[in-house]
This record gives C-alpha cells, structure tokens and sequence, in this order.
C-alpha cells in the first residue's frame, strides 16, 4: 500500500474500515485455497494481503482509542 493509499484510509470511518478489513480477508482466503491447489500466480500477493489487514486493524485500533480518550469514563 502506498502512503497516498494509507491516508485515504485514515479518512474513512471505522465502519467502511470493518468493511474493507472484510473484503481483504476474502481476498485473503480465496489466496490461500488458490496457495493450497498451487494454483495461485503471485505469492507475494499473500503477503501483502496480510499486512493490509493488519494496517486496516492498526487504524480501527487507534481510532477507538482516540474516541475513548476524548470522552473520559466517569467514576
């Protein structure tokens, strides 16, 4: 992902994110049963499906805790 790419994400509400993370996790298992019949053409795909994953949950991550420390928990 380039960094254009990455900002255009934080832009995006934690609701398109659950959304996107879901689409890249299809794409995620449909790789790895292409990986698992060795039919799949570009490895490297895998790889970089995963770490868009855990970009997208990096994201949500910190926007919940930006929204917990906006508003302080009583008591």
């Amino acid at each position: 992902m380039k960094t254009k790419e990455i900002k255009a994400l934080r832009e995006l509400t934690t609701e398109d994110l659950n959304k996107k993370e879901l689409e890249l996790r299809e794409e995620l298992f449909n790789l790895q049963m292409q990986r698992g019949t060795r039919q799949l053409e570009n490895p490297k795909r895998l790889s970089s499906v995963k770490k868009d994953v855990a970009r997208i949950q990096t994201i949500i991550r910190e926007k919940t805790n930006q929204a917990a420390q906006a508003s302080p928990s009583e008591g």
